[in-house]
């Protein structure tokens, strides 16, 4: 049942419940006026707590280390040199699978998910926007970390325990999310390597809350979502994703405009198609992606301006000008004379095709 989010009182109950899990807390919904009231476990009510404040889903699992294919297929992919010049991907390797060594005493994550789809009349699905479309919001790290906080603040509210501890992640920290967010039911992984919600699609922003606190986790959503469809793969304009499900980033055009620090292989640049930070081919080649809802959320910030973003204009910035645009966004961290080289090679790009 959907429970009201508005004109309940939280009570914790002083009982306790046996559910086959240890003996643990339970609340009580009450709205006072009717006379009758809902029992909440604490895992709901963080639920309820993390939609309230703006994610669209959330989910719960353990702290403890991933099953070990992830950590293996990791090692191996770095072997094979298909990180790049991604040198943070080969650091604190001990910790990524494991969150348990990210916070001391870690017993439980709680992820969340935030759909950022833009809306048909700010980007249409057949629209090809230079900027990816996450990037065409404000960074989101901040206000992920924020709301992270403020749930970690609720959590502490139901807990007589005052030593709990908290840790608030998002991708800045070595923490394999993707893999994480499919443990606890928010997704599962596509070909393309993103983590895809059945209903919300693929464009969603995660975010983990560590704690010691033990909860009792969801599991993993069943089944195979892909099947046969390999849309992504023959969508992807640089052959980056293969068949057998590898992903080489030196040849992904996400990572070329954004994490390459050097010139672009001509190859590559060619086929970049007036791109200037990021490259959504795989995403919006997924038919999961192409029939989620927009984005619901009202404190994601959506800059029109940056839609219609080309190349042209780029090769003519001054440095106030790039400040203007892109100042606390995603593609502030790249600097202008990255972007600049990015709109060189796409203006190459255009004119070719």
């Amino acid at each position: 049942h959907s429970l009201p989010k508005n004109g309940f009182q939280v009570k914790t109950n002083t009982g306790q419940m046996w559910d086959g899990q240890p003996r643990r807390r339970f609340f009580l919904l009450s709205d006072g006026a009717n006379g009758y009231t809902i029992k909440m476990d604490i895992e709901a009510n963080i639920k309820r707590k993390g939609l309230e404040l703006g994610f669209d889903r959330v989910g719960i699992t353990s702290a403890e280390p991933l099953e070990p294919k992830y950590g293996d297929y990791h090692r191996r992919w770095l072997e094979d040199g298909c990180a790049g010049r991604m040198s943070y991907l080969y650091r604190n390797n001990d910790k990524r699978f494991a969150p348990n060594r990210l916070l001391t005493g870690a017993q439980s994550v709680i992820c969340v998910a935030l759909n950022y789809r833009p809306r048909q009349e700010d980007v249409a699905d057949d629209q090809s926007p230079s900027i990816s479309r996450y990037a065409l919001y404000d960074d989101y790290h901040g206000f992920i970390k924020t709301r992270l906080f403020e749930l970690a603040a609720f959590v502490q509210s139901l807990c007589s325990d005052r030593s709990l501890k908290f840790k608030a992640c998002t991708d800045a920290i070595p923490l394999a999310e993707r893999a994480l967010a499919h443990r606890a039911g928010l997704g599962f992984i596509g070909r393309n390597h993103a983590l895809i919600h059945p209903e919300l699609g693929g464009m969603i922003f995660l975010g983990e809350l560590l704690t010691t606190l033990p909860l009792k986790p969801d599991g993993p959503l069943k089944g195979d979502f892909c099947v046969d469809c390999g849309r992504c793969i023959a969508a992807c304009p640089t052959g980056a994703l293969g068949a057998d499900g590898s992903f080489d980033a030196r040849r992904c055009l996400s990572y070329l405009t954004i994490e390459e620090p050097d010139e672009i292989d001509q190859g590559f640049a060619d086929k970049m198609a007036g791109r200037l930070f990021g490259c959504d081919a795989c995403l919006m080649a997924c038919p999961v992606v192409r029939s989620a809802p927009p984005r619901t959320d009202k404190g994601l910030r959506f800059h029109s301006e940056r839609v219609r973003l080309g190349p042209e204009d780029v090769l003519t910035w001054k440095q106030e000008d790039f400040d203007a645009v892109c100042k606390g966004s995603p593609i502030e961290r790249i600097g202008l004379i990255r972007l600049r080289r990015n709109a060189r090679l796409g203006a190459k790009s255009d004119e070719a095709g």
